[in-house]
Order: structure tokens, then C-alpha cells, then sequence
């Protein structure tokens, strides 16, 4: 079992981090949870704005819900810059996938992607969201407190490393090998 990366590590990839793309980034893979724990990696997913991602857990059990018990579309999609996933993620045989829906080497930053920034994903078409995403015990437990904290570091918060969340706004089917694109 490889040890989790350390605070010095984290600080020390943050530079090239940093350096990712701005825009059209190749989705190198994508995840599908129909369930907690569970986990695929098909080639395509539909995404709809009425039910997220088709068979996905988020109509059933979402952990964000609006206050009429309704899924929050603003957690329908999460995408991971790959940069992070590689550092973090290290044992991967003995460790779950983070389980965001798309894995991209790309800046997700707020400076690059404000709230509200429209984003192509094969047909579909994403909106950023205004729900931070700080990670949660669970990346704690499975890729070391480090690496969350580091995540979530004030002087860090700006650089969105754990990601962004999305609503989808217009529907469409997604690919691995698909551009993620500024609209």
C-alpha cells in the first residue's frame, strides 16, 4: 500500500498544478455511480437536466438537496483536473476511484472558470456551479488528511483543486476523448 502524498508533495506539484490548460481539455475518463461505493468507467454517459446522469444515484440519494427534498441540479456533474487525481490518488489497487464524473487535465480554477462559465462536454452543455467543492471526510480517509487540507487551504480555495461541480443545462451524451470546452 503506497503511503498518501504528503503536505510537502502537495505544495511541491502545486506549480505544475497550476500550469494545466486553460481550455479544451481531453476527458480521459469518465465515472458512473448508480449507487454509494459503486463505481463504473464507461466509455459515454447521457447527461439530462432533468435527471443528471441517466441511472445515476443523484435523483435517489444526493447529498446536496434544494429544501423541497429535490436533488440540487448545481451537484449533478463533478469533474477532477487529472493533476490532482495523479497526486493524490496513489494506491490505486487498494483505493476507490474519487468517483468524479469526468477526469480532465484542465485549470478548473475560479479565475479560469467562473461560476456561472458554460462548458461543452461532447453535445451536453455544463454550467459552472456556485457549490464549492471542499472534498469531505471521505478523501480524508482514502487519499490522507494532508492532501485535504492542502485542498483546502485558504490561499488554495481560489484554485478549485478538488474539482468543480456543474448543472447541466443543455442535454446530451458525453465521451472519453471528448474536448471539455469554454463556451
Amino acid at each position: 500500500m503506497l503511503p498518501p502524498a504528503t503536505a510537502a508533495e502537495c505544495d511541491a506539484a502545486l506549480p505544475d498544478i497550476l500550469a494545466a490548460p486553460k481550455d479544451g481539455a481531453v476527458i480521459e475518463q469518465l465515472c458512473f455511480r448508480s449507487d454509494y461505493g459503486l463505481r463504473d468507467h464507461p466509455d459515454q454517459l447521457d447527461l439530462t437536466v432533468g435527471e443528471g446522469i441517466r441511472g445515476e444515484r443523484w435523483t435517489k440519494k444526493p447529498w446536496l438537496t434544494l429544501p423541497d427534498g429535490s436533488p440540487d441540479p448545481r451537484i449533478q456533474v463533478s469533474i477532477l483536473p487529472k493533476r490532482i487525481m495523479d497526486l493524490c490518488w496513489r494506491d490505486r489497487a487498494n483505493t476507490p476511484h474519487p468517483g468524479d464524473t469526468m477526469i480532465v487535465d484542465m485549470d478548473l480554477s475560479h479565475e479560469n472558470l467562473p461560476v456561472g462559465t458554460r462548458l461543452q462536454a461532447g453535445s451536453a452543455v455544463l454550467e459552472v456551479s456556485d457549490k464549492f467543492n471542499t472534498g469531505c471526510i471521505k478523501w480524508r480517509d482514502r487519499y490522507g488528511q494532508d492532501s485535504l487540507r492542502w485542498i483546502n487551504r485558504k490561499e488554495n480555495r481560489p484554485h478549485r483543486l478538488r474539482g468543480i461541480l456543474c448543472k447541466i443545462v443543455q442535454d446530451g451524451t458525453v465521451q472519453v476523448g471528448d474536448q471539455l470546452v469554454k463556451l
